[in-house]
């Protein structure tokens, strides 16, 4: 079987990600370190360990919001979240890594071969400034460790937590050292300069909103734990200017292969590699999987209807202007609209990969009636654990999104901005381009309604350019579900209130039978008792198979009667763990709000 040389090496990447490693055959303690890293082989066998710290590709496909819902909500989403939430994300697995990482940067310079030490060391950097925000994302302030830590190390060990401005500024220090270390080569498998500098667009974008939109809240400037007020301007720009520059000198573009590029940019056994910067690959030889497809297929998902009215008609007109928007059935629904909703939402119409025809979508796997296509491919990945998709971790497209944001909360976006970012996603779309001094002169109510999408920080009602900052999250929504980022964005726009609202589907008129595929004829029949509806229809019962909002007609409803919490003073970071917190004899502050029963 003939491979290209970067197949290989990805795979073999995939293998060391997921099997046994030779690291882990000793403990670093007992190599040799005068005689195993003197070779740049060594460096890049090692290294490959810390590609470990990859998404698991559940955290994106499976993500939940007001925007998606699950089979069942996870804890986040209800705000049930305990003291012990934490303790996953804060293992003796999860810090084996830093130190790992930190083992290579003490003992690099013993590889005589400067090119190679220079990679690999660009590498580690890349990996620690991943982990601390991963950390920094969780758990807010942590301790900052840029040394090999032994287990005699007491003081190191039991050492509080640095100020978050100190773990930020490093995070971006080991950043810009990436980007001068590693190589300018564009490789989807292997991190390079392009990989840190999309990493360092997403950091500052985060972090630098994160300090703006809770300034004097308890997370920024208004708790014992975090007192001091972060600036955050500074961060903005720096993710603009990195953005710039890939955008500029990475060679990256869109995807605009065919008649449904955005949906096969997901649906791929190889990355697409004009627009995916950083990939995990997945391989049906090497029986690495996971369940993109079979999520889909097999389990209880789908949209919002709040998510699903996102999307403009084709025009740029919001849907939610249409008149009777509310009561348009989903035969209708999908007309004229933004070309990524039938890409990312299966339509009447839809036809899967390998398939002759198109088929009803399965109301009795769905919650809401909109069910997700992206990642979807041929039914034979349909199987749980089958799919052996790409997972993009990094595209160019989120970049432009990090620039227009960034550049719109500074209040120096101009109409070249967008046009060089947010107006490219949106001739892939279809749709017409955003007008900035339109979008400010006329923002969108729905956006902001309680009735529409919900958006109420006061920092942002109260922005110059509201209006197009509006459009730009509407965006970054519609341009970028199941991919992992749609939570942290709630979190550092604080609207975490939006995960309490009701998740509403499809609306149906009423009692009777309905054509979900287009082609006249009937796929289900809604009825108050069990019935035939003939061949080829499923009849679903009201309360029983279906909830509706008005019992028997209006929207159809995820978690009847259940309800979701969310507080404002504490849910926005997780707890400490306890048993860290006692072994440090409190050196180890807790987050705000979190009660543990420690008297420190």
């Amino acid at each position: 079987m003939n491979m290209t040389i970067s197949k290989i090496t990805a795979l073999a990447v995939m293998t060391l990600c997921f099997t046994s490693c030779n690291m882990d055959l000793a403990p670093e303690d007992q190599l040799s370190t005068v005689t195993y890293f003197t070779s740049g082989t060594a460096l890049k066998e090692y290294s490959n360990y810390f590609y470990r710290m990859m998404p698991d590709p559940e955290t994106m496909y499976a993500e939940e919001g007001e925007h998606f819902v699950a089979p069942v909500p996870n804890d986040e989403m209800r705000g049930i979240r305990d003291i012990h939430s934490g303790e996953a994300y804060w293992s003796k697995d999860v810090w084996k890594t830093l130190r790992k990482i930190n083992y290579l940067l003490a003992n690099a310079d013993q590889c005589s071969d400067a090119d190679a030490r220079t990679h690999y060391v660009g590498v580690a950097h890349f990996f620690r400034a991943y982990f601390y925000f991963n950390m920094l994302q969780r758990f807010g302030a942590v301790p900052w460790y840029d040394h090999v830590i032994n287990a005699d190390d007491k003081e190191s060990l039991n050492r509080p937590r640095d100020s978050r401005d100190l773990v930020v500024r490093n995070i971006i220090a080991d950043l810009d050292m990436a980007v001068d270390e590693l190589p300018a080569m564009r490789s989807a498998y292997e991190v390079n300069k392009w990989t840190a500098l999309a990493l360092k667009s997403r950091v500052c974008l985060f972090e630098g909103t994160f300090r703006k939109y809770h300034a004097g809240t308890t997370f920024n400037g208004g708790s014992s734990v975090y007192s001091e007020v972060l600036p955050w301007d500074d961060l903005l720009q720096q993710c603009a200017d990195a953005s710039l520059t890939l955008m500029q000198e990475g060679g990256y573009s869109l995807y605009t292969t065919g008649a449904e590029p955005y949906r096969m940019l997901f649906a791929t056994l190889t990355p697409q590699t004009e627009e995916i910067i950083w990939a995990r690959a997945y391989s049906k030889d090497l029986d690495i999987k996971h369940n993109a497809q079979a999520w889909s297929v097999a389990r209880a998902t789908g949209f919002t209807k709040r998510y699903a009215d996102l999307y403009l008609m084709s025009d740029g007109t919001p849907f939610t202007s249409q008149q009777g928007f509310d009561t348009i059935t989903y035969i209708h629904v999908f007309e004229n609209r933004d070309a990524r909703m039938a890409q990312t939402i299966h339509a009447p119409g839809y036809i899967q990969m390998g398939a002759d025809k198109s088929y009803a979508v399965n109301m009795q796997m769905t919650y809401t009636g909109y069910k997700y296509i992206k990642y979807i491919m041929e039914s034979t990945y349909n199987t749980w654990g089958g799919s052996v998709c790409t997972m993009p971790i990094f595209r160019v497209a989120e970049v432009y999104l990090n620039y227009a944001e960034a550049k719109a909360e500074l209040g120096t976006l101009t109409q070249s901005d967008l046009d060089k970012s947010v107006n490219l996603l949106r001739d892939r779309a279809g749709v017409a381009h955003l007008s900035m001094s339109d979008a400010n002169a006329n923002p969108d109510a729905g956006m902001i309604s309680e009735n529409g999408y919900g958006f109420s920080s006061p920092v942002l009602l109260a922005h110059p350019n509201k209006g197009v900052l509006l459009e730009i999250r509407r965006e970054r929504l519609i341009e970028t579900p199941l991919e992992g980022l749609h939570y942290w964005d709630i979190m550092r726009w604080r609207e975490g209130h939006l995960f309490t609202l009701p998740r509403l589907g499809l609306y149906f008129p009423g009692e009777g039978k309905y054509d979900l595929t287009g082609d006249g004829k009937a796929n289900i029949l809604l009825s108050a008792t069990k019935k035939s509806g003939g061949l080829g229809v499923t009849c679903l019962v009201f309360d029983q198979d279906v909830f509706l909002s008005n019992g028997t007609s209006g929207n159809m409803v995820a978690y009847k009667d259940m309800i979701m919490q969310w507080n404002e003073d504490k849910d926005y970071l997780y707890p400490i763990p306890i048993t860290d917190r006692t072994m440090t004899s409190g050196a180890l502050s807790q987050n705000p709000g979190w009660i543990d029963g420690l008297q420190y």
